[in-house]
């Protein structure tokens, strides 16, 4: 990493909008080119999910826009106030700094559009949009609210109802190969009779196997529809000129993979938690911690990683605001709006200093918030950092109009 310490004498022009010498057009051209942007995201996004949540007409007629405004503020504000900070921090340091040209304008900027955004929690950990996704997801049958006990899972008249409780046979080791059995006879029973549903189990209109292939039609569905959905912009525009296109729109790859692993995460979920109930006779939060864990599989047909550090990242948040219940955790005010912000900042910085450590979905997705112009910053000016940043830019330099150019673009840059 560059020394802190260490700078540059050029101006915000020669190094940051090269497109254009003066701070506050640019600044205004990439705000306008990230509200185009931002709204094209969330507009369809908003819309879909509107639509799978079932919404009534109020929601499209009073929150609908307002919540697409707001979210496309958000995303507009990071990219907008990311150029006018670093004008600001130019203007106000005199030189630019190895850490001032990412880290330092992205901070404040990223800072004052998560406040922009509505608050989904503060201490309630998924409580939220997640927690909304995922009961959509899984359903709201899986939800656990409080546990079913083995005795609520026999009907009345059974041999276990006619024993009082203190008289009822511990879990021994041969008791529990004795229930393996009795599981066994019972789901082989279950499958002969299309699949009986479980006491514990909530799904009251279902039986437990129709109640996971259902699971998977339905989700398997939803995943192929927002595919389809999220690729109607691109394909219409070129639907009169290549009609096949719209063929390509239905039978498209990517439809299925989303589908498959929606689909299968459900189904493995779902059916993980039926069999668990069937098995240990009650219902237990024990259950989704493995029946979660054994969806995971569902990711090889929808490889992701940003899906996978997102499920992870929302995992150690959940854990943390559960130790804040439990008294374990200290609670930070706004330590999510904080965090946020330098981590979006550490993104900043490396898509300036060196992307080469950047992924590659998020650096084309900075390309395509600004239109291009985040590939426009002079970046072999800042090899002189040592990070290499140039290496993936080609021979590329910037035209500049010698007239806003303080230092001669050829020349040896001494670090300050």
């Amino acid at each position: 990493m560059a020394a802190l310490s260490k700078s540059i004498p050029h101006s915000c022009y020669e190094l940051g909008h090269t497109w254009n010498p003066s701070c506050t057009f640019s600044t205004l051209q990439v705000t306008a080119g990230a509200l185009e942007v931002s709204f094209k995201i969330y507009a369809p996004l908003y819309l879909i999910a509107a639509i799978l949540r079932r919404r009534k007409k109020d929601y499209y007629k009073k929150r609908l826009l307002p919540e697409i405004l707001q979210s496309t503020s958000f995303l507009t504000a990071n990219g907008g106030l990311y150029i006018a900070f670093f004008c600001i921090l130019r203007k106000l340091l005199g030189r630019v700094y190895s850490w001032s040209a990412g880290f330092g304008a992205a901070l404040p900027a990223s800072y004052i559009a998560i406040l922009i955004e509505r608050k989904s929690r503060c201490k309630d950990g998924l409580n939220g949009f997640a927690f909304s996704a995922l009961k959509f997801i899984v359903g709201k049958e899986e939800i656990p609210t409080h546990p079913c006990l083995a005795e609520h899972a026999h009907g009345p008249g059974s041999e276990r109802d006619a024993q009082p409780p203190d008289e009822r046979p511990e879990h021994t080791p041969a008791s529990r190969g004795s229930c393996i059995r009795a599981f066994t006879r019972k789901l082989l029973d279950s499958i002969c009779k299309h699949g009986p549903r479980h006491r514990c189990c909530k799904h009251h209109q279902d039986n437990c196997i129709s109640y996971c292939v259902k699971g998977f039609i339905r989700m398997f569905s939803v995943g192929y529809l927002i595919q389809c959905c999220l690729k109607v912009p691109s394909v219409f525009r070129q639907a009169f000129t290549k009609p096949s296109r719209l063929l390509w729109l239905l039978y498209n790859k990517e439809n299925f993979q989303l589908g498959a692993f929606l689909g299968s995460f459900v189904s493995i979920y779902k059916g993980t938690s039926c069999l668990l109930r069937w098995m240990r006779n009650l219902d237990d939060e024990l259950h989704a911690l493995i029946a979660g864990f054994l969806a995971g599989i569902s990711m090889f047909f929808y490889k992701s990683t940003s899906i996978s550090m997102y499920l992870f990242s929302k995992l150690v948040e959940t854990m943390y605001f559960k130790g804040i219940e439990a008294g374990r955790f200290p609670y930070f005010p706004h330590a999510d709006t904080v965090i946020y912000a330098i981590s979006t900042a550490i993104c900043f910085q490396a898509a300036v200093m060196e992307v080469q450590n950047l992924r590659p979905s998020y650096w084309k997705f900075l390309l395509r918030l600004t239109k291009g112009r985040f590939a426009l910053m002079n970046r072999k000016v800042l090899d002189v950092f040592g990070t290499e940043a140039s290496k993936h830019f080609g021979d590329f330099t910037p035209k500049l109009d010698p007239r806003y150019v303080l230092c001669p673009i050829d020349m040896d840059v001494q670090l300050g």
